[in-house]
């Protein structure tokens, strides 16, 4: 599924599409630790979390993480905004749970 496609199929408020939507996502992440997310969080992920900061964006960076899902109505500061812009990362939110957002990502990557 490519980010575009998550985007359209999904229903969550888009904040910031992403450098081109083409960018594949293969799986589901969830972790509000930043240090954990860092050294698990696979490439080509949509993470769902609820820290809505700049260091979201870096570790999403550090990662090749694409897509970075708010839930539970977590929102962005305006750093992390400016900072998803710059690196290209698409910025979603939801106030659904972080596992029920994760749970239909997942659904909807295995379609």
């Amino acid at each position: 599924m490519t980010v575009k496609e998550l985007i359209e199929a999904s229903g969550y408020s888009l904040l910031h599409a992403g450098e081109t939507g083409d960018e594949i996502i293969t799986k589901t992440y969830c972790c509000d630790l930043l240090s954990i997310a860092m050294s698990r969080l696979p490439a080509n992920s949509a993470w769902v979390t609820v820290m809505g900061n700049i260091n979201t964006v870096a570790v999403a960076v550090l990662t090749e993480c694409p897509c970075i899902i708010l839930a539970e109505g977590a929102s962005p500061d305006a750093a992390m905004l400016d900072k998803v812009k710059q690196q290209g990362i698409a910025l979603l939110s939801t106030e659904l749970p972080v596992f029920e957002a994760a749970l239909k990502i997942h659904e909807l990557i295995k379609g």
